[in-house]
């Protein structure tokens, strides 16, 4: 297939680690300008050795305001990807204030913030991406505020689809299920607790890291034109069964 993302500027939350790193080397591959967002200044460092041409933006998504600061002069996007995300595995009656404020405010409320910030800098007919889970589609033992997050990141995304529909702007979010990056790794390493959810999964594994960025590359490109407002899982079968 060509690449109709050559030359377009896309911002990528999220670039230090994981897929969102992942996604970075993909589109820098792919001749993009890419701006790499995280809050963690030495990774940016290293995806900038990695990919040269590449520039990046230091600031901790769960400060309202220094993102704001951070992203006010961001030049015009072809693309948006809100990557970054976190999480905490544990039972509900032992999550604090301080963890719920936490996944909330990097895994929605980031979000929100980067969206609206950025929504001016955004060309008419761009694409925007938010990473979700199938988490926000299926409960799952021990994500009880990283579910309810995921699920207000879907519902976010279908209503800006309405909102910069007249723009032309799509707006969609990817579920995938597990993702072996290093975090889904740490998370999903007890056989004892992968076991059950890989039984639920008609090819018996979870997702590699590129199978993720596939996905998004394929949403944040005009192979996707008419899709919006949608939550694409990525999950191996999972929900047919």
């Amino acid at each position: 297939m060509e690449n109709d993302l050559k030359g377009k500027t896309i911002l990528v939350t999220g670039a230090g680690l994981g897929i969102g790193n992942a996604l970075c080397k993909r589109l820098h591959q792919l001749e993009c300008k890419v701006i790499g967002v995280d809050k963690d200044a030495a990774q940016l460092e290293v995806l900038k050795k990695e990919c040269p041409g590449t520039s990046t933006i230091a600031v901790d998504l769960s400060d309202w305001k220094k993102t704001k600061a951070a992203l006010k002069d961001v030049e015009p996007l072809d693309g948006l990807a809100n990557i970054a995300g976190v999480t905490i595995v544990k039972p509900f009656e032992e999550f604090t204030e301080e963890e719920f404020d936490f996944i909330f405010n990097v895994n929605i409320k980031g979000v929100f913030n980067v969206t609206q910030t950025l929504s001016p800098k955004l060309k008419d007919g761009a694409a925007v991406v938010n990473m979700s889970s199938q988490a926000a589609r299926r409960a799952l033992l021990g994500h009880t505020v990283y579910t309810a997050s995921k699920a207000a990141v879907d519902y976010l995304s279908k209503s800006l689809a309405l909102e910069f529909g007249p723009r032309k702007i799509r707006v969609n979010s990817l579920n995938p299920t597990a993702i072996l990056t290093n975090m889904g790794r740490a998370v999903w390493s007890d056989p004892a607790k992968s076991g059950p959810l890989l039984n639920r999964i008609p090819l018996r594994r979870f997702g590699e890291v590129h199978e993720a960025v596939d996905a998004l590359v394929f949403l944040l490109s005009n192979k996707s034109s008419y899709i919006n407002g949608h939550s694409l899982p990525l999950e191996g079968g999972y929900s047919v069964a």
